[in-house]
This record gives C-alpha cells, sequence and structure tokens, in this order.
C-alpha cells in the first residue's frame, strides 16, 4: 500500500481573538530532521508563545503543547495528519496570545483550524523509500554515470575523487538491484557496487 507525503511546505495563517496562528506543514525525512527544522522555527519566531507540533514518520512520530493545556494542541494537529494519511510530515503551529483566552474547546478548533487550513493548500505526492548504492569506478566512467543518474532519477549524494572515483548515489529501493546491474553494464564490468542497508 502506498504511503504520501507533501510535495512541498505549506503555509496557512488564521487569527482567532486576537491571537495568531501561523501553520506549517513541511515534508521530512525522519524525526532528527523534524526536531532540526523545529529549533529553526523558533528561532524564527523568538517571540512567540507557543510552538505546538506533530509528527508522523513511521516508528518516530511524536506531539508537543509546548506549553498549551494537555491534548488541546498537539493531538488535533496529529488527528489532522492522520485525517491526511500522510508520512514524513512535520505540521507546527506558532501561537501569539493576543490576550483573549480561548479555553480548551476554544484551543482545540484554534489548532485544527490552523493546519488544517495549511492541509488544504499541500500536494500530496506517494512517498518512495530509497536506498543508496557506492560506485567506486575509474575517471573515464565518471561521465557516463552521471548522466544514467540524470536519466534514471538518482540523486548524487556524495563524491570523492582519489585513484578512482566514488559516487554516492540514492535511488528507490525497489529499483536498487536493476540500477545496481545497469551501471556494472554502462562500466563494462569496471565499476564495483555496493548496496546499503
Amino acid at each position: 500500500m502506498p504511503t504520501y507525503t507533501l510535495a512541498a511546505p505549506v503555509t496557512a495563517e488564521i487569527d482567532i481573538r486576537k491571537s495568531r496562528f501561523i501553520a506549517l506543514a513541511i515534508p521530512v525525512a525522519d524525526r532528527a530532521a523534524a526536531m532540526a527544522r523545529l529549533e529553526s522555527l523558533r528561532a524564527e519566531h523568538p517571540a512567540a508563545t507557543h510552538v505546538c507540533w506533530a509528527l508522523l514518520a513511521g516508528g518516530q512520530s511524536g506531539m508537543s503543547d509546548d506549553g498549551e493545556p494537555s491534548g488541546t494542541a498537539g493531538r488535533p494537529i496529529l488527528e489532522v495528519l492522520r485525517h491526511h494519511e500522510v508520512d514524513g510530515v512535520l505540521a507546527a503551529v506558532v501561537r501569539y496570545y493576543g490576550g483573549i483566552k480561548l479555553g480548551a474547546g476554544g484551543l482545540v478548533r484554534a489548532y485544527t483550524d490552523a493546519i488544517a487550513t495549511a492541509m488544504q493548500a499541500a500536494e500530496r505526492i506517494e512517498r518512495v523509500a530509497r536506498g543508496t548504492l557506492r560506485v567506486q569506478t575509474d575517471y573515464a566512467d565518471e561521465a557516463r554515470v552521471r548522466r544514467w543518474i540524470e536519466q534514471e532519477n538518482g540523486e548524487l549524494v556524495e563524491i570523492a575523487y582519489d585513484m578512482g572515483v566514488r559516487l554516492v548515489i540514492r535511488v528507490p529501493l525497489a529499483s536498487r538491484e536493476k540500477a545496481a546491474a545497469e551501471l556494472r553494464d554502462l562500466t563494462h564490468g569496471r565499476a564495483t557496487i555496493a548496496l546499503d542497508a
């Protein structure tokens, strides 16, 4: 069964009784990337009262009310993500308090509406598991391998030069063995290829 993520980050802003809610939904690779993005979000909004969030990332999911009453922010945000059936997505809502208390029900509605508004603008795409190939070849084959990467929508992650050329390439996990065979053929067997776990 395919899983979906977002094609690009989306944002929305709503005002409720003088409080400003800035919602962001961001595709992320894993929890570490999500936490790094949250830190930069807090740095971008140092005067914000709360930065509440939820993360769906396989076994690395989580949420935080960030000082709001328990269950009024993180869980509603998480439920919106679940409703949209996405994975690999960090949803965060930055709140600037406007001086009027909303109550528990009002907070749940505000956080739900903020992230739902952002998600309405989001484009979902199929999430494709990717794996890496480590290719060691000689200089004469580098241009051929680079052309193959472009044609096959691979991603060149790293390249190093010494006695030969070492490339780290990310490709869809399902086609990794086929990619390794194609690269061996392309280099007439000169390339050595290792598949990372």
